[in-house]
């Protein structure tokens, strides 16, 4: 019997840009341990540089 093979479809991409922030765009979503952040969003920037005001989300502050 021959195997069928499925596409692969994900829900969510996610991207590390150079020298930058993580791109994820699809269907996700985002919260922190505490759920004080619930957020759907179809696309994000979050911040790994730890300089971002406004994390966990990226607000330019890696380009200083």
């Amino acid at each position: 019997m021959e195997e069928v093979k499925k596409e692969f479809k994900p829900q969510a991409i996610v991207e590390v840009l150079e020298d930058g922030p993580i791109k994820i765009t699809g269907n996700f979503m985002v919260s922190d341990s505490k759920r004080d952040i619930m957020d759907s969003p179809e696309e994000v920037y979050l911040c790994r540089c730890g300089r971002s005001g406004n994390k966990p989300y990226c607000d330019g502050s890696h380009k200083t």
